[in-house]
């Protein structure tokens, strides 16, 4: 009996499971029914004590895209780490590799917005020569990358939404190209998916 095979493939199962209910939790979100409007103090004791959230989300700091909420999760159940255009840096590279390898969450989501600001001013700042402030203009270079290739010549919110998601996979390519995830990635105990959240209907978007 192959246990190596067994356990990765339980890890494997157990990063679906996690998937699953996050977009369990987003429909019961869309549909109005979330379970979690008050917290028990008999959980937020039990929290006190450790922490074992199935899924890592990189999100956007946007304030009308709070993950626990669209995901209709609890307390304790994601770990999140929001920066405006979720984007990557030392900082958020090292949270990542904390949740990795100290809480063991075998799911990660970079989750994008639509009309995220900080990607349309990475459009701005690229195609019409915008110029931010300083440290926002360090922010937005992390983001110009992704836009190399896209249609520019697309109507305004065409363009935005393809920058949204170009944005959202670049990210997931910097991370899959770091050796913390190439060698989760190879004994397959991690997933890491894109996902862009709908302003209006409150849906997230899963990217293949």
């Amino acid at each position: 009996m192959d246990r190596g095979r067994d356990t990765k493939d339980s890890l494997a199962g157990t990063a679906l499971q996690a998937l699953s209910r996050l977009k369990e939790g987003n429909e019961r979100f869309v549909r109005g029914e979330a379970r979690f409007p008050t917290v028990q103090k008999e959980v937020l004791a039990q929290l006190a004590k450790r922490q074992e959230p199935f899924a890592t989300i990189l999100g956007c700091s946007d304030s009308r895209v709070p993950p626990e909420l669209i995901f209709d999760a609890g307390f304790g159940e994601l770990f999140v780490i929001r920066v405006a255009g979720n984007v990557l840096g030392d900082a958020i590279f090292g949270t990542l590799q904390y949740a990795g390898k100290h809480l063991h969450t075998p799911l990660f989501v970079v989750l994008g917005h639509e009309r995220c600001g900080a990607v349309s001013a990475a459009v701005d700042m690229q195609l019409r020569g915008a110029k931010p402030e300083s440290r926002i203009e360090v922010l937005l270079e992390d983001i110009l990358p992704a836009l190399e290739g896209i249609d520019t010549h697309q109507p305004a919110e065409a363009l935005l939404n393809a920058a949204v998601e170009a944005n959202v996979r670049r990210t997931v390519h910097e991370i899959l190209q770091t050796p913390e995830a190439k060698i989760r990635e190879a004994a397959r105990d991690m997933m890491l998916v894109g996902a862009i959240y709908e302003l209006e209907s409150g849906r997230v978007r899963f990217l293949d």
